[in-house]
C-alpha cells in the first residue's frame, strides 16, 4: 500500500506558526518485561560464561544476543546493535512476556507531545496495521513505504542491581539502562518520501534522525541529498533539531555531521554518545571532567547549540545555546516523568514532577560549568527513587519535551520564534538546496 501522500487530515495537525514535522523512521518495538530468572537458565542452556562477555561480537543467533545483552547489563551501559536476521529478535522474545509499542526518535518525541496536547506530523519509511492502530489521531503522517511491513525492534530495559548467575561468576547491574537491538530493512534503505518537502514548507520545527542505522554509505550520500533538498522547503524560521544515536557504522555519523550540520539549530546526543564520540569515560558528576568533555566534543560537532542530556543534568552549549534554557528545562521535567510514571505520562503528571527534587550533584555541575564555559546553559535533572522506573525512550521524550518547550516559548511571545539567522549567515541559501 503506497502511502506516499499525507494521512488526511482536518486541518487540526498544525499548531500556530506550523506544523512540527518528526522524522525520519518509526519503529515497532518489542519491549521485553526483564526476567533475571529467564536470563539465568537461557545463560546454562547456551553454556554462556563471564569471561567470554563482549558488547562488540556480531549477533548472528540467540546464544551471540544473549551474549551481548549480559556484557553490557555487567556495564550498565546503553547502546543499539545490529542483528543478523528479524527471526533471532522474534525467537529471544519469545522466552518473555513483552509490550508491542512504536519507537523511533521521531515517533516516541510525537507521542510525548501528543499527551502535551500537541500534534505533529510523523514521516514514516515503513508501515503496518500497528502502526496504524497504535498512532493517536492527532498524529499524521507521511509514508514512503510502498507495503506493508513488520522488522520489530527488541527493546531490553534492565534494572540497577540485577543479579545474573553465569557458570563462572555473577554479574550485577551498576546502574538501569536500555538495549535495543534491530534488523529494520526500511530504516535501513531510509527511502523520503516525495510528500516530505511539502510538510516541510508549513514546519515550525524539523526533527531529523535515524540515519544511525543505515549500512550502505552511496545510499546514505543519496539520502542526505533527498533530505536536504526537502528541507529547501523550510520557512526561515523554522528550528531544525538533530538527535544523535548509536550509528551501527560508527563512520557514518561524520559523513551525517559533514552534510547537515550547517543546517542544524540544536545537536542532541546522550551521555554513552558522548562518551562514544570522545572514546573515553566522563565523570558526569566531576565538573572538571564534564567542562573538558564538553569542550572536546564540541570541536568534534562545532553545532550552532550542542545539547547532551544524561541522568544528572543538560546542557546546552555554542552561541545559541542561551535561548534554550527553558526548552532544556521542559526537556528535564517531561524526561523525568517517563521516568516515573512509564509510557501513560500526562501534562498533569509532568506538573506534579515539577515539584520534586533536583538531583544536587547535577546542579552542582551545571552550576560549575555555567562559570567555566563561555554561553552554557544547563538544567540538573530529578533525583527520583522510582521502583520501578522506565529508561525505554528516555532520550526520545526528552527531544519531545525539548521541542514542546520550543514551542511554549513561541506561542507564549510569537517575536521570539527562535530565528535560525547565525545558521543562515554561516551557510548561504543554496546550502539549503
Amino acid at each position: 500500500m503506497d502511502e506516499t501522500a499525507s494521512r488526511a487530515r482536518d486541518g487540526s495537525a498544525g499548531v500556530a506558526g506550523g506544523t512540527l514535522v518528526l522524522g525520519l523512521g518509526g519503529t515497532v518495538d518489542y519491549e521485553l518485561t526483564w526476567d533475571a530468572a529467564v536470563i539465568e537458565r537461557l545463560a546454562r542452556e547456551h553454556g554462556v560464561r563471564r569471561n567470554e562477555l563482549t558488547t562488540m561480537a556480531p549477533i548472528v543467533d540467540e546464544r551471540s544476543l544473549l551474549v551481548t545483552v549480559l556484557a553490557f547489563v555487567d556495564s550498565g551501559a546503553g547502546a543499539e546493535r545490529f542483528v543478523a536476521s528479524s527471526d533471532i529478535i522474534e525467537r529471544f522474545a519469545a522466552h518473555f512476556s513483552f509490550a508491542v509499542t512504536l519507537g523511533g526518535t521521531g515517533v516516541r518525541a510525537g507521542l510525548v507531545l501528543d499527551a502535551l496536547g500537541i500534534p505533529s506530523v510523523q514521516h514514516l519509511v515503513s508501515i503496518d496495521d500497528t502502526v496504524r492502530r497504535l498512532l493517536p489521531p492527532a498524529i499524521t503522517y507521511v509514508s514512503s513505504a510502498a507495503e506493508d511491513t513488520l522488522d520489530p525492534h527488541l527493546i531490553v530495559q534492565y534494572p540497577a542491581g540485577t543479579r545474573v548467575q553465569l557458570g563462572d561468576g555473577v554479574i550485577v547491574a551498576p546502574a538501569s539502562n536500555r538495549l535495543i537491538f534491530a534488523n529494520d530493512a526500511p530504516n535501513r534503505v531510509m527511502v523520503i518520501a516525495p510528500a516530505l518537502a511539502d510538510e516541510l514548507a508549513r514546519a515550525r520545527v524539523f526533527l531529523v534522525s535515524g540515519f544511525n542505522t543505515m549500512q550502505d554509505h552511496d545510499l546514505l550520500e543519496q539520502r542526505l541529498d533527498d533530505v536536504r533538498a526537502a528541507m529547501a522547503s523550510l520557512p526561515p524560521e523554522a528550528l531544525v533539531y538533530y538527535e544523535d544515536a548509536g550509528f551501527y557504522t560508527r563512520e557514518f555519523a561524520a559523513t551525517v555531521r559533514s552534510r547537515l550540520l550547517p543546517l542544524i539549530d540544536v545537536y542532541g546526543m546522550n551521555e554513552d554518545e558522548l562518551q562514544e564520540y570522545l572514546g573515553r569515560g566522563v565523570d558526569l558528576l566531576d565538573a572538571d571532567d564534564v567542562a573538558r568533555a564538553l569542550a572536546d566534543v564540541r570541536e568534534i560537532v562545532p553545532a550552532a547549540t550542542l545539547v547532551v542530556h544524561t541522568r544528572y543534568w543538560a546542557i546546552a552549549v555554542g552561541e545559541s545555546a542561551y535561548r534554550h534554557r527553558a526548552a532544556l528545562a521542559s526537556a528535564v521535567v517531561v524526561a523525568a516523568t517517563r521516568y516515573r510514571v512509564g509510557d501513560a505520562l500526562t501534562a498533569s503528571d509532568v506538573d506534579q514532577t515539577q515539584g520534586m527534587p533536583q538531583h544536587s550533584g547535577g546542579a552542582a555541575v551545571v552550576a560549575s560549568v555555567e562559570q567555566r564555559l563561555a554561553g552554557a546553559a544547563g538544567v540538573p535533572a530529578f533525583d527520583l527513587d522510582v521502583a520501578t522506573p522506565t529508561t525505554i525512550g528516555l532520550g526520545d521524550t526528552f527531544v519531545g519535551g525539548f521541542l514542546a518547550g520550543v514551542v511554549g516559548e513561541q506561542d507564549h511571545d510569537p517575536e521570539q520564534q527562535e530565528p535560525q539567522h547565525e545558521r543562515e549567515q554561516q551557510e548561504p541559501e543554496q546550502e539549503r538546496a
